[in-house]
């Protein structure tokens, strides 16, 4: 059920004059104290979505469809719409100088939506609301936007929307042109408002390292809707995890020094779980294990209710398809004399029970998913990147439809998009499929996008939940 306090859009529908929609049935809740993401491709609606619920669409463009209520009351159009925004809504256009107009002061422009408090009081404001983006109040305050600098209008612009700590705050791209200490500033100046039943915060923002930590959740627009929780919100399914270790022990190399000791772990359906810890303390010798690839000194695996052997020799074909395995040199898992679509095809035909044809037809759409382009089915992976090699290892992993994935250090070869492409994929089948993940890595940002978090302890040899936040 929506809440009852907040801003909740739904079914909103953007058309525009030719009758093209540009966006369609986007639903978006922002809880009061809430902090909410919204990210995307360029294209993919995000702004038109934001200003078609605020009734403030450029020419050319309508609202088709929806409707919008703020702390539960429907928000009309036109006139009602204007006067809403003027008392409740702080905004940050994605082209903030423009909004600036050009004969007003500094002061002036970020006291504009304070004309009914007291002279004095409005001064504060404008002082406090200018300082908490980094600008000097007292060099600024007579400038017009044309003696700005680019990032000092961005900045103006953002101390407008702050200005007077309005119920909800739209920032439309808000790190363009700040630098690291200002984005700082930023972060700090939005914590402030998490948490507080009077305010409610929507970011549009490609940018996912300043999103990831601040956001509560994450809202994609433009492909399957995915809410990503904040760490501490676990997704867990309740009953039977899908993977169980109990009391396992784990050496490298066998036979020698243990580097974990009767340590317990479970994996539930849906659920995300990344494993850290320094280098060589064990990490991907876990995975290795629970893929059937490193025999464990001692502990038992389950799948599900049954019983999982830990030899990959003695898995059956269901065991195969259930329990996949993604290593971190993918460059030595593939073949190097079969091609892209060969080793696609493979666990479609053996372990899916596809025919060559009907197995073929499947390879572009596993590329397209982890963002591969179907022409390179016909190379080998010679003739690939690392962070191809590493995608194609994973498509062919995610081509059984396996109940869990077993990946070590699945995003290291690949730049921050593609890697947010990948794991937005491993999120999209963690909810529509029920798809368990466990995750080795060292990158923290990954990190933070888990239920929950393992970390090993090597002097200790053990393996425990780690508090979150990851910092």
């Amino acid at each position: 059920m929506p809440p009852t306090t907040g801003l909740v859009l739904t079914g909103i529908g953007v058309h525009d004059a030719s009758g093209r929609p540009v966006v369609e049935n986007a639903d978006v809740t922002i809880a009061a104290g809430e902090v909410v993401a919204l990210m995307g491709e360029s294209g993919s609606g995000k702004t038109s979505t934001v200003l078609a619920a605020l009734d403030a669409l450029g020419p050319g463009l309508h609202r088709s469809s929806g409707t919008v209520r703020w702390n539960g009351v429907p928000i009309g159009r036109g006139r009602a719409a204007r006067v809403w925004r003027r008392s409740h809504v702080g905004m940050l256009a994605q082209d903030p100088a423009g909004a600036l107009h050009p004969l007003r002061s500094v002061a002036g422009l970020v006291g504009e939506g304070l004309l009914g408090s007291r002279r004095a009081d409005r001064a504060k404001s404008v002082a406090r609301a200018l300082a908490e983006v980094g600008l000097a109040p007292e060099a600024l305050w007579s400038r017009r936007p044309h003696e700005l600098s680019g990032g000092q209008a961005q900045r103006v612009a953002l101390a407008r929307a702050l200005v007077g700590e309005p119920p909800l705050l739209v920032l439309d791209e808000p790190t363009g042109g700040l630098d690291p200490a200002t984005l700082e500033l930023v972060r700090v100046a939005l914590r402030r408002r998490r948490g507080d039943p009077r305010m409610s915060t929507l970011v549009i923002s490609h940018d996912t390292d300043f999103v990831t930590g601040l956001a509560d959740r994450v809202v994609h627009v433009g492909e399957v809707p995915a809410v990503r929780p904040r760490p501490g919100a676990r997704v867990r399914s309740g009953g039977v995890p899908v993977l169980t270790a109990r009391r396992l022990t784990l050496a490298q190399p066998p036979g020698g020094r243990p580097l974990l000791t009767e340590a317990d772990l479970a994996v539930h359906a849906g659920e995300c779980v990344v494993v850290l810890g320094p280098s060589g303390a064990g990490k991907s010798t876990l995975l290795t294990a629970l893929a059937g690839l490193h025999r464990p000194a001692q502990g038992e695996l389950r799948l599900k209710d049954q019983e999982l052997p830990c030899g990959l020799a003695e898995r059956t074909r269901s065991h195969l398809r259930a329990v996949q395995f993604v290593g971190q040199d993918p460059a030595t898992a593939l073949n190097p004399a079969h091609t892209v679509a060969t080793a696609l095809t493979r666990p479609l035909r053996i372990l899916g029970g596809l025919d060559r044809s009907t197995a073929r037809a499947r390879v572009p759409e596993l590329l397209d998913a982890v963002g591969l382009a179907p022409r390179l089915a016909a190379r080998r992976p010679g003739e690939l990147s690392g962070g191809q090699r590493q995608r194609v290892a994973l498509a062919r992993a995610l081509a059984a439809e396996p109940d869990v994935l077993l990946a070590d250090e699945a995003t290291s070869a690949l730049d921050a998009a593609t890697a947010g492409t990948v794991l937005d994929l491993l999120d999209h089948l963690r909810a529509t499929r029920g798809l368990a993940v466990l995750l080795v890595t060292h990158d923290r940002s990954v990190a933070r996008r888990a239920d929950r978090v393992l970390e090993f302890d090597p002097a200790m040899r053990t393996l425990g939940e780690s508090a979150l936040p990851i910092p």
